[in-house]
């Protein structure tokens, strides 16, 4: 699959000046932006990002002739439904972030987020009609990648993720909330996986016997992480559980891994969770969604970048345990996640935004074969680990 890199930002240009009057929701908009504690008028607003779960706009404002930049996002309620502790989480985390960055000599203006408050001292504002709203500085020169172009894409993100951990290691985790309880909880989603099968809401079980065959035959692995964790071989982390490429800006002059961004889903968990996911996202040759798995395959050089590049981040703080389990926690998010698709299609697709008939079948069929060729891969990934740990 050709893959090319792209800046996420999305061209559309709106003018407030001009269209202030004649668009309410632009009106609205600029009203709520004045909310917030920034400098300047609001010239511009823009749709911004690829996201597909809070909608995003970079704004520009001018003052003394002077221009700035911000990220404003409509923080989607019907996903995260306690905002005050979501956004608990991001302040305390972000906060803590810019402090250990600054200590170590770094930028934190552009190596960490910023909650921008309101008017009033509050990490978000609440509108007349219940819509919840933040704000960020933008960081300038920096891009965001939908996809690796060479593996050195990859390297870099590996190491801001292993940064992250490393960096919120001695964060007291306890105090974080779950914005999505059980997020990774892998038994419990299969648990919710079989009672989608008795059920069969939508007629659709019979069709897919063999997804439904691949995910009982490994039912024994569901738990393997969990039960860890609860005989104390794994330590709990501060965890980002949406690991994709683009979830990391890039230096756009140096194409370093620079901040790691979209904190919705940072929570306790395990540091294979993050690590799994990124690999099963990034190192797939195949498109998530992909009509035909022939194509689908772990790329294992962009494994083993991967690799190396998390190891490096994170510093030597990762233990022994976690470090010999990564194997495993690429296998099983992909396995998690391809559950997790074939379930929302039972299920009548209420879940996972689709475009086109049988794309969750499609989705859930490209991450088993992926979790297929890890196993025919297991040694080699294995001995990857061992390598990069020495």
């Amino acid at each position: 699959m050709d893959k090319k890199k792209r800046n996420t930002e999305i061209t559309q240009n709106v003018n407030c000046n001009i269209r202030q009057d004649t668009d309410p929701y632009i009106s609205d908009d600029n009203a709520r932006i004045r909310q917030f504690a920034i400098e300047g008028t609001v010239t511009e607003i823009r749709e911004y990002g690829s996201g597909h779960i809070n909608r995003t706009k970079r704004v520009e404002t001018v003052q003394h002739g002077q221009r700035r930049q911000y990220i404003f996002q409509q923080i989607n309620t019907q996903v995260f439904q306690d905002v005050d502790r979501l956004m608990e989480n991001i302040t305390n985390v972000t906060a803590y972030l810019r402090e250990k960055i600054a200590a170590q000599g770094g930028d934190p203006s552009r190596e960490a987020l910023q909650v921008i408050p309101t008017k009033d001292g509050k990490s978000y504002y609440r509108d007349a009609d219940a819509g919840c709203y933040r704000m960020y500085p933008f960081i300038t020169d920096a891009i965001s990648l939908d996809a690796v172009e060479k593996p050195q894409d990859f390297y870099e993100s590996a190491v801001a993720f292993g940064n992250f951990q490393a960096l919120l290691s001695e964060y007291p985790v306890e105090t974080l909330h779950e914005t999505i309880p059980d997020f990774h909880h892998t038994a419990k989603r299969f648990q919710t996986f079989c009672q989608a099968v008795e059920a069969d809401a939508c007629g659709r079980a019979a069709q897919v016997q063999p997804e439904i065959a691949f995910l009982m035959e490994r039912e024994s692995e569901m738990g393997v992480l969990v039960k860890l964790f609860e005989q104390k071989e794994l330590p709990l982390r501060v965890t980002h559980n949406d690991t994709k490429l683009n979830n990391v800006l890039m230096d756009r002059k140096t194409g370093k891994g620079l901040c790691v961004i979209d904190l919705d889903t940072v929570m306790p968990g395990l540091s294979l969770y993050d690590f799994g996911d990124a690999v099963r996202f990034g190192a797939n040759t195949a498109a998530e969604d992909a009509t035909d798995t022939a194509g689908v395959s772990l790329d294992l050089e962009l494994y083993r970048q991967y690799v190396a590049g998390y190891l490096k981040g994170c510093q030597g703080m990762l233990t022994q345990n976690e470090r010999e389990l990564l194997p495993v926690g690429a296998k099983l998010m992909t396995l998690e996640c391809g559950m997790r698709f074939l379930t929302d299609y039972l299920c009548g697709d209420v879940y996972f935004r689709i475009h086109r008939k049988q794309q969750n079948l499609d989705r859930c069929r490209t991450q088993f074969a992926l979790a297929a060729d890890m196993e025919r891969k297991w040694e080699e990934m294995q001995e990857m680990i061992s390598r990069c740990s020495l």
